[in-house]
């Protein structure tokens, strides 16, 4: 990709947050968890940022290679396993397993005393409030990168038939031509849904560009990211006042 469609963006969850993401959009508990659907989507997730130019820390792939091993583990038969495997009978999961449970633990206390800082400064706070504040109170929910992530793969669902993710490439268009676009479509203060800002594109490399542009838009804090209910429906809200103008 040319360094005019690269984008610099920081990405503060680990490949434990991913898991734990596939496994809450798939509904299913953790102690239930298929190992080789799992690491399917979580390689997907790889490759999909690898596509995008996406820098991910090391421990991603390390985590990606766990999961291929637990997965060669678990659809071996017991006598082909290597010998050094015999001598543990225990299910291969369960060491993942047992670290997403403790990783769920910290992440929902973690979770709970964000709540509670936030309402104690709701409470010692200023409680002057007008009426316009007041009509912006939706309800909004964390929307990460691995939700637009998922949105965007949905989005190139569209274009299957075409050649593969690899040959996405479309030199008409620069990040810098879909931020001037995404900027235009949505007004100062606008709202509109996920899908909406890739309806004109008629190419994955289109779709790709314009993923990283609105990217870019969220890292400038240009646009902001909201869904009404978990794995729903993402909407996108321009800033009232953006440096961008």
């Amino acid at each position: 990709m040319e360094a005019e469609n690269r984008v610099a963006l920081e990405i503060f969850e680990g490949p434990l947050d991913l898991l734990l993401y596939l496994i809450k959009k798939d509904e299913v508990d953790i102690y239930d968890v298929s190992i080789e659907k799992i690491t399917s989507q979580y390689l997907e997730y790889i490759e999909t940022f690898k596509i995008l130019n996406i820098e991910l820390a090391s421990e991603f792939i390390v985590m990606a290679a766990t999961l291929m091993y637990i997965k060669s583990r678990t659809l071996l038969p017991r006598n082909e396993q290597a010998p050094e495997d015999d001598v543990d009978d225990e299910d291969p999961r369960w060491e993942l397993i047992r670290q997403l449970v403790e990783y769920k633990k910290f992440k929902d206390a973690a979770s709970y005393l964000e709540r509670r800082e936030a309402d104690n400064q709701q409470i010692y706070g200023s409680e002057r409030q007008d009426a316009e504040d007041k009509e912006e109170e939706e309800p909004i929910l964390n929307v990460g990168i691995f939700d637009l992530i998922q949105a965007f793969q949905g989005i190139l669902k569209r274009f299957e038939d075409e050649e593969g993710l690899a040959e996405i490439a479309d030199d008409r268009f620069t990040i810098s031509d879909k931020i001037d676009y995404l900027m235009i479509r949505v007004n100062k203060g606008g709202k509109i849904k996920f899908n909406e800002l890739f309806a004109e594109a008629t190419t994955k490399g289109e779709v790709m560009v314009t993923f990283l542009a609105l990217l870019e838009l969220i890292r400038l804090n240009e646009f902001q990211v909201r869904q009404e209910r978990i794995l729903g429906e993402i909407e996108i809200k321009r800033s009232g006042e953006g440096k961008l103008g």
